[in-house]
């Protein structure tokens, strides 16, 4: 488990591939809203196309502006409350 991105909206932890769990074959990351306070993981196929659509911001050199609003995408998708972190 490894922090990937921290700001005053989102954070994400990346979990490493693990080919003894179909969900996290290609990894999986959690996506934390901290406003609103709900998550979601993603894996599974989600999280290959996840990884590569951050790949592709980041050679961009994105503003914290422009990962929070990529982040923000997921916000519908978000339905697990967090209850500790």
């Amino acid at each position: 488990m490894n922090l990937i991105y921290n700001s005053d909206q989102y954070s994400v932890v990346e979990f490493g591939a693990d080919d003894n769990r179909e969900a996290l074959r290609f990894g999986g990351y959690e996506i934390m809203d901290k406003p609103g306070k709900r998550e979601i993981f993603i894996g599974g196929a989600l999280a290959k196309s996840f990884r590569q659509e951050v790949q592709d911001l980041i050679a961009t050199e994105p503003s914290i502006e422009e990962i929070d609003e990529f982040l923000g995408q997921f916000d519908v998708l978000m339905q697990q409350p967090v209850m500790l972190h």
